[in-house]
């Protein structure tokens, strides 16, 4: 059975935007869903998020499928980045994925500051997936364009662009529903894809 955590982003817990429709449309497919409440959601910090997704992860298998939402794609790069030499997970979907941000506050600022300015080991993090799915918006008020040509670049990530998603939030973008993470995620499951959605 293919097993799937999905990591939500910031200010966000296992009940926010699109992730219990996921987790819904996954089980309802056979697939062991879970989304962990991360800590301190308003405050994230690696120190914290990492080591509660290694326990949320469990064992890092090929049935092991990693969902990330905007600080969730972050913490789930630093966690594939630790993993032991040979230990590869089945596939990755990266929603709204950054390494950089756009229009911050200044509060925000700080928080933001140790993941963006700590490097990632990208050829370690490759080494231990099969595969990168990265979706973007093309109206992303926070996350820059720069950011899918990079994750193509160093994950060799399959680009989706769902135009006129925003940061793929409930709160300021409407999305309670996301089809394009779901299908992407069917297909590195080898599962069928069924959503007939327009």
């Amino acid at each position: 059975m293919s097993r799937a955590v999905i990591v939500h982003g910031w200010g966000g817990d296992s009940e926010s935007d699109w992730i219990p429709w996921l987790k819904s449309e996954l089980a309802k497919r056979g697939v062991d869903a879970s989304a962990p409440d991360m800590p301190n959601p308003n405050a994230p910090k690696m120190e914290e998020w990492i080591p509660a997704l290694q326990g949320a992860a469990g064992s890092a298998t090929r049935d092991l499928f990693l969902i990330g939402h905007s600080i969730g794609c972050q913490t789930i790069l630093r966690y594939l980045e630790a993993l032991p030499e040979g230990t590869k997970v089945g596939g990755v979907v990266l929603v709204a994925g950054w390494t950089t941000l756009a229009g911050l506050s200044d509060d925000e600022k700080p928080i933001a500051e140790p993941w963006t300015s700590t490097p990632i080991d990208w050829q370690k993090v490759v080494s231990h997936a099969e595969s990168f799915v990265a979706i973007y918006s093309d109206n992303d008020p926070v996350v820059p364009e720069s950011n899918a040509q990079l994750f193509r670049e160093k994950l060799n990530a399959k680009l989706v662009l769902d135009s006129g998603r925003g940061h793929f939030t409930e709160d300021e973008d409407d999305i309670t529903e996301l089809p394009s993470v779901l299908d992407e995620t069917l297909v590195l499951m080898g599962l069928p894809v069924e959503t007939t959605f327009i």
